[in-house]
Order: structure tokens, then C-alpha cells, then sequence
């Protein structure tokens, strides 16, 4: 007889009867922790002390995780989510705890993590530093709307993909986003949904910058002219720098209208040190997308490495020069390096534009052999700000430079733990350390870090 394969149950992932659990503390992702039988149990959106109403939706040998039914008992810092798309969107998932907990919990969570995952003894309590704070909405100087075309409705949607899917919930408003870039997201779907090839749009990316608002619309096919023109009426009424970008990432700009022979598109720019250097980037490269905190951690940094003329400076990941055009002002020499091409050539833009003639900027793969490079050496002091990865492959290189004092600005307190270890390792101890609130409302924790060299 003949015998068919029949899947078993994955009883990994079943649901669970309902259970009511007291919550005990949030991790550093900002789920609620819980015990059960003698497991750990994972539930997004609980405060501690409170309880709640939860099933199962996966279940391993020593944890579970759960979704959240109902709350039995709310925690005193409990609050009525500010947004309508909360738990639609995938973004802002710490709505429900008050702004100052939020605060309270994150930097917790960073001082505990780089305690118990590098080789940090406990970190004392003077030589945490007062968190980089600043608006808790309206603070998102950038943002990447999602496009979907449903072809029943022949309609175009635009809005913000849910979490862990590629859904997109349609979206009027953003409390987060600078209230002059939410103030768009209604009339650019009407206005998007008018166009004949609205089937071939990509994304698009908005950008709050000191010389005006950008929209960046990501196309997949050459526009008919009807649509270009209907398209440079918006930007025209609404004063925004438009511009298309094709397959191969070529930017042509439809409003303002370029002069006659000239194919440069104007680049949004932000201001740092006092409006003493200008910043200049490409839509679509890496900047940190709330001003305000990136102003005041780049204040810190200078602080905290305390530049002196004659002292040789490296960035490393200096993307377009944010912190080594404001060193730049301060120190004889800065050596900025990015592993991105583009990015270091508009750095190196960016350095002519503010007539600064001690920075120098390189193009390194920093997670290669560096050996060969010929700006590694002895420097007197480093700052890094690595994407979430970490450094870890450049920390390596760390008895060649022999920097006195370290910057480590982190977006992942996990990289920047086991990166503690090697600086640890090398002979630098901890002199401060504290948490920057890039992003109120969501879970992400960044942070700076001051090592300085035992000596």
C-alpha cells in the first residue's frame, strides 16, 4: 500500500489556551517578560507589574512567546496610544508607555546589556551620562513610504509596512514625521492615485531638510508626459523639491526646473556646530533622521573627545561627514573613512563646500583586512559609528592606532556589548556612558560610549 507524507502539527508554533501572567520587566526589544512553568515568556505590548490576559503563539524548551489579549491590571505609566495606524503599523511600538518610562526603561536596558554581554563589571552610577533627549513626536526628519497597487481596486496605496510583513497599512498622518512632511502624505496619495502610471511607482522617500522639504519617487518605467506634468504641479503648489529615480538609482529632478544645461540636482543639506558647517547628501544615503538628537550627539562627541589642536583624529563609518566636519573645525587633522563610495565622495564635497582643508576622506571595506591602507596608524583619539553590525573587525586594528580616548556611537546595544569586550580587552575602561533617544515612541535604543586608555 502506498504511503503519502503528512505533515505532524508544529505545536512549536499552536496556539495556546488563554492564560492570565504578571508581567516583571521589559527586554531591550521592549516585549514584557513573564514566568510560566518555569519558562521565560515573551509578551510585546505589557508594561511591568502589570497583568494580563495572553496566548501562546510559539513555544520552545526554555521560552514561549505570546500575544496580548487583554489587560487585567494597567501599570501606573500606561497610555492611550497618540497614534490611529498603533499596532497596524510596525513602526512606533512603545506608544502605550509614557514618554519618560520610556526613557527610564531604555536606558536601563543599555547599562544592564553592556554589563552582562561585555566583560564590564557593573557600571557605576556616576559615570552614566544624562540621556540625549528631545521631542517625543513630530521629531522624523526623513521617512520611506511604501507603495502598493491593488489591481481590483486599480487603486494606489501609500503608508508604512506592518511589522515582520509586506503589508502596507494606508496611512493619513504620521505623529512621529515633522509636521510639515505629514502634512503631505494625504495630498501625495490623491495626487499619486491621478497618474496613468501610478502601476509602475516604487517608493518614496521624504526629506524635512534646511533648504526645504524633498520627495524622492522611486519609478520603475519612463513616465508619460502627462504625468510629469501633473506631477510638477504638485511639487510647484506645494513648494517640494521633486525628483524621479529610476532602476539604476539616476536621480532627474522635475521641480524647480533646472537652469538650461545644467543636469545637477539641488541636494537637500542640514546644518551642524553652531550653523558653521553644512552638510550636504544624496536622497537615498544614510543620515540619522531626527536632527535635533543628531545636533546635540554630535556636540557630545566633540565634548567627550575634547579635540586639541595638533592631535590626529579618525572617524570611522564617517558616512557624509557628520561628526568629521564638526571635528574638523576643532582639530589639525581628521581622517574620515566610509564604506560606502558615494557617500565619501560627497564627504569629500561636503569638505570643500566648508572650506576645510584638514579633514581627508577614504573608501575602505571596514571589515577587511586594513593592513595596506595607508591612513592606518597611530592616532590620538577615534570615533566610530557603525551601522548595527557593529566594529568589531575594526576594533581589531585597535594596537595600531593606540587611540587615547574612544567615541563608540551605537545603534544595536548587543554590537556595542561585544565590542565593550574588545576595547575591555585592550586596556581602555568605561568613562561614560548614555543613552541617545533617536527614536521616541519605538523601542530602539542608541547610545554613546566614552572609553579612555588606562594608563
Amino acid at each position: 500500500m502506498a504511503q503519502f507524507f503528512q505533515a505532524k502539527p508544529n505545536k512549536s508554533k499552536q496556539l495556546s489556551a488563554k492564560l492570565s501572567l504578571s508581567v516583571t520587566q521589559l527586554d531591550h526589544l521592549g516585549a514584557g517578560i513573564a514566568q510560566h512553568q518555569g519558562k521565560i515568556v515573551f509578551i510585546p505590548g505589557v508594561l511591568p507589574g502589570e497583568t494580563a490576559t495572553v496566548q501562546f503563539v510559539e513555544q520552545k524548551k526554555s521560552y514561549a512567546k505570546a500575544k496580548l489579549i487583554s489587560i487585567e491590571s494597567a501599570a501606573v505609566n500606561r497610555i492611550k496610544p497618540h497614534c490611529p495606524h498603533y499596532q497596524q503599523c510596525g513602526g512606533c511600538d512603545l506608544q502605550h508607555m509614557d514618554t519618560n518610562a520610556q526613557r527610564e526603561h531604555k536606558q536601563t536596558a543599555l547599562v544592564d546589556l553592556i554589563s552582562k554581554l561585555s566583560s564590564a563589571k557593573a557600571i557605576d552610577a556616576d559615570i552614566v551620562a544624562d540621556p540625549i533627549v528631545g521631542e517625543a513626536w513630530h521629531y522624523r526628519r526623513r521617512a520611506r513610504l511604501a507603495t502598493l497597487f491593488d489591481k481590483n481596486t486599480q487603486r494606489l496605496q501609500l503608508g508604512f509596512r506592518t511589522g515582520n510583513s509586506n503589508k502596507i497599512v494606508s496611512i493619513q498622518q504620521c505623529p512621529v514625521l515633522s509636521e510639515s512632511l505629514s502634512a503631505l502624505i494625504t495630498p501625495l496619495a490623491a495626487n499619486l492615485n491621478q497618474l496613468k502610471a501610478k502601476a509602475s511607482l516604487g517608493h518614496v522617500e521624504l526629506t524635512q531638510a534646511d533648504n526645504g522639504n524633498f520627495a524622492v519617487l522611486r519609478v520603475t518605467k519612463v513616465l508619460p508626459a502627462s504625468d510629469i506634468r501633473w506631477l510638477t504641479g504638485f511639487a510647484e503648489k506645494h513648494q517640494l523639491n521633486l525628483l524621479l529615480q529610476d532602476d539604476a538609482g539616476q536621480l532627474t529632478q522635475l521641480f524647480p526646473l533646472l537652469p538650461a544645461g545644467d543636469e545637477a540636482v539641488a541636494l537637500p543639506y542640514y546644518h551642524l556646530a553652531q550653523e558653521a558647517v553644512r552638510c550636504s547628501f544624496t536622497p537615498g544615503n544614510f543620515v540619522q533622521v531626527n536632527g535635533a538628537i543628531n545636533q546635540a550627539m554630535v556636540d557630545q562627541a566633540i565634548e567627550w573627545l575634547d579635540p586639541q589642536p595638533g592631535e590626529r583624529i579618525l572617524d570611522l563609518f564617517c558616512g557624509v561627514g557628520n561628526f568629521s566636519l564638526p571635528l574638523a573645525l576643532k582639530a589639525a587633522e581628521v581622517i574620515g573613512v566610509e564604506g560606502v563610495p558615494e557617500m565619501v565622495q560627497q564627504a569629500k564635497q561636503n569638505a570643500v563646500d566648508n572650506q576645510l582643508d584638514n579633514v581627508t576622506f577614504y573608501h575602505a571595506d571596514l571589515s577587511a583586512d586594513l593592513s595596506a591602507q595607508t591612513w592606518l596608524g597611530k592616532i590620538d583619539k577615534l570615533l566610530l559609528d557603525p551601522a548595527r553590525a557593529g566594529a568589531f573587525e575594526s576594533l581589531q586594528w585597535l594596537q595600531k592606532m593606540q587611540p587615547k580616548k574612544v567615541v563608540y556611537v551605537s545603534c544595536n546595544p548587543a554590537s556595542l556589548a561585544r565590542d565593550s569586550s574588545v576595547l575591555l580587552a585592550s586596556g581602555y575602561r568605561i568613562a561614560q556612558v548614555g543613552l541617545v533617544d533617536m527614536f521616541p515612541q519605538t523601542h530602539h535604543i542608541e547610545a554613546m560610549v566614552l572609553f579612555e586608555l588606562n594608563i
